[in-house]
């Protein structure tokens, strides 16, 4: 009969996830986790199977606590803004749970697309709100908010590796060119892709 742990799941996680928020994911090891709890590392290993399963939960909380930010979106306008603010903000005040969700390294085989569904659930309200505020199709709204999102990844990258300061009112200059110029492109049915030849 295994031992009883003398933490649970619940408990090792929000620990683990403390330590995440202040010193990154990589923070979180077995040895430095236990000091924090005050015991060895056994009660972690009682509760999981391996660090990687305790980081794909503290992964999890992390996601819940960026949904957080942007879940009331729909009660603004535009909505799309909105999110895009509080996803920068985020990466602002959270810049290590930024990095844990958005940065961190794959095994090369990631894609784009793949990327974006790590967002969950808040690809499909905005694409929702998309085609209804704008009235855009689905093909058209995606593309939109693929772009958009893009760019204000960027932006995020920047405020969470203190590369540079931007103000708030930067912030919003630079969603809204963005938006509207990729709106405009997408509504005028000229948008196409240019290859890159060399000049001769």
């Amino acid at each position: 009969m295994p031992p009883k742990a003398k933490y649970t799941r619940e408990e090792i996680i929000n620990k683990a996830f403390e330590m995440a928020r202040k010193k990154g994911i990589d923070s979180v090891v077995a040895r430095e986790l236990g000091k924090e709890l005050g015991t060895s590392s056994s009660p972690i290993f009682t509760a999981f199977k391996n660090m990687e399963e305790l980081q794909n939960e503290v992964r999890k909380v992390a996601m819940r606590e960026f949904e957080a930010y942007v879940h009331d979106a729909v009660n603004y306008t535009p909505a799309f803004k909105y999110v895009g603010i509080k996803m920068i903000e985020f990466a602002m005040k959270e810049p290590k749970l930024f990095q844990l969700l958005y940065m961190r390294e794959h095994d090369g085989n990631q894609t784009y697309s793949m990327l974006i569904d790590e967002l969950g659930d808040t690809v499909e309200v905005c694409i929702e709100i998309m085609q209804k505020d704008y009235v855009l199709n689905r093909q058209e709204a995606e593309l939109l908010f693929r772009q958009v999102w893009l760019h204000t990844f960027g932006i995020c990258v920047l405020v969470a590796g203190k590369v540079c300061q931007i103000t708030p009112e930067e912030i919003s200059e630079m969603l809204s060119l963005e938006f509207k110029g990729t709106l405009m492109l997408i509504k005028s049915g000229t948008f196409k892709v240019d290859s890159v030849n060399k000049v001769r």
